[in-house]
């Protein structure tokens, strides 16, 4: 696979990544998207190909928590990240293992972990 633009670097990094972490039912993949405007999570179980929960910043309940703001900002992050941990402890899951999915961690991706994490969830 040639490199030529940032999103082949990504995918690159992703299968990388993806070598190594696996979600299982009792400890599933937290995987983050982010594009220029939204950001997008959502828990997947490998064994299965099941998606346990997702939460995004293009749902309606989600923006009513931002207010005025926009949800592909470091604030958005933070919502979305409390979200997908209140509607994994509800299904009664604690433990994940985050997948950055070829993003750096550090902005947007690291509000959602952080804001995860705060909410309760363990990785």
């Amino acid at each position: 696979m040639r490199i030529k633009t940032k999103e082949d670097r990504r995918e690159r990094i992703k299968y990388r990544i993806r070598k190594r972490v696996r979600g299982t039912e009792a400890r599933p993949r937290l995987t983050v998207f982010r594009s220029t405007a939204h950001v997008y999570v959502q828990v997947v179980d490998d064994m299965t190909g099941r998606t346990i929960a997702s939460a995004s910043s293009v749902e309606p309940t989600v923006k009513g928590a931002l207010g005025k703001g926009k949800g592909g900002n470091i604030v958005g992050a933070q919502a979305i990240g409390k979200s997908i941990a209140e509607r994994l402890l509800e299904k009664g899951v604690k433990r994940v293992v985050f997948d950055r999915n070829g993003f750096l961690y550090h902005g947007r991706v690291k509000a959602v972990a952080d804001a995860a994490r705060e909410a309760g969830l363990e990785f």
